[in-house]
């Protein structure tokens, strides 16, 4: 399993890291941006850590952490770190068995404990940390971060926030603002920040507590993501929802805001341009010279159903800050939304409120397996296509 990773690369999450020295980041646009699909720069084998090829991803907006679950099970981390730390295995992360980055925080679950790392400051000791006592009726369950035993851990402090158990949490995705959960029962819920519709429910108002997003009621969900203000949820049949801020396109709804003005533009017009009282979705007027057929959404408060055409099913789905990538059960990778630093890897700089399939993986006979966003970037994993004999 091989991963490709293109999109804002200034302090070499993706490749190059070497070229860096501590503290600095990359200033030629074409470093900064990477556009087309590259192959993650391999951690090489370490004499006291042996690392194989096989390994999962997780982003923040300036770093990667690379989880290696096989044989000595360690973290390796790039982008915003130092030298001594860069490509060479987190000591703290010895035997862990999954782990999550945020833009303050390393946070690694163990068989009997879990631990948040500080990763602004040089700790000998884990800024938060939490035993875990093994019942063994879920003996051998996986932790499934961010959820842990009896709650959470949240992007910032307090960093555990506990959950009622009478939701049966099977996943959570967090953004800095809100945070959609999916339940055993395929339940939908969602709290927190609502002024750009992103919690589902309608209106614009936050939610203190986890509220069941109605409109997806007697749907069961298999999967949820969530972007800076925007949420997406896959069906347990492969459909893709959406809802929550569409400025840049990332719902994949029509936005005149990027066909019509450039990035500068669209965020005076959003500052310029209070959200409306609650609504099912903000809809712009047209304006001369265009159809009244198209409808442009600025605010999507309700789940809609995006079709990617061709018509087809996605396995499983994740979120930027203002774009979105989606994996398809035949192995294609789609991504939509703002595209400014390349992370759409279209080979270009341009963003769309269409998806539209990465082709590179098609045209080198490989098939995309997982997806995981960072906020300015995307990292596709991916297994060569078997090509059927005569």
């Amino acid at each position: 399993m091989r991963w490709f990773g293109f999109g804002f690369n200034a302090f070499g999450q993706i490749y190059g890291q070497d070229k860096l020295l501590e503290g600095e980041c990359f200033e030629n646009e074409q470093e900064v941006k990477v556009s087309s699909p590259t192959e993650c720069t391999a951690q090489e084998d370490r004499s006291d850590c042996r690392l194989k090829t096989d390994y999962q991803i997780r982003a923040s907006w300036s770093r990667r952490a690379s989880l290696y679950l096989n044989g000595d099970s360690c973290v390796c981390l790039s982008g915003f770190v130092s030298n001594d730390s860069c490509g060479n295995p987190v000591k703290e992360s010895r035997g862990c068995k999954d782990a999550i980055i945020s833009e303050s925080y390393l946070t690694l679950a163990f068989s009997d404990r879990l631990e948040s790392w500080d990763l602004q400051k040089k700790e000998t000791s884990p800024s938060w940390s939490m035993e875990i006592k093994t019942d063994p009726e879920i003996s051998g369950t996986p932790l499934n971060l961010p959820l842990v035993p009896g709650g959470y851990i949240a992007t910032k402090t307090p960093l555990y926030r506990s959950l009622s158990p009478h939701l049966r949490a099977k996943s959570l995705a967090l953004s800095s603002e809100h945070a959609i959960l999916l339940s055993a029962s395929g339940t939908v819920y969602t709290w927190g920040l609502g002024s750009h519709g992103q919690l589902g429910h309608g209106g614009l108002t936050p939610e203190e507590e986890p509220r069941a997003v109605e409109a997806l009621w007697g749907m069961p969900m298999s999967c949820v993501a969530t972007g800076g203000w925007h949420s997406v949820c896959i069906s347990d049949g492969g459909d893709l929802y959406v809802w929550g801020w569409n400025e840049s396109g990332q719902l994949g709804l029509p936005s005149r805001g990027l066909r019509k003005a450039t990035q500068q533009q669209i965020s005076q017009q959003q500052e310029e341009s209070p959200c409306r009282d609650a609504s099912t979705s903000t809809a712009e007027e047209p304006q001369e010279g265009e159809t009244h057929e198209e409808v442009f959404i600025s605010i999507q408060a309700f789940p809609a159903l995006l079709d990617i055409t061709p018509s087809c099913e996605v396995s499983t789905v994740s979120c930027g800050c203002r774009h979105t990538a989606a994996v398809t059960t035949t192995g294609d990778l789609y991504t939509w939304g703002w595209g400014d630093y390349g992370q759409l890897g279209h080979h270009t700089l341009i963003s769309s409120d269409e998806p539209q399939r990465v082709e590179l993986f098609k045209e080198q006979q490989m098939r995309v397996v997982d997806v995981v966003c960072g906020a300015w970037n995307t990292f596709a994993s991916v297994v060569k296509e078997e090509v059927a004999g005569p």
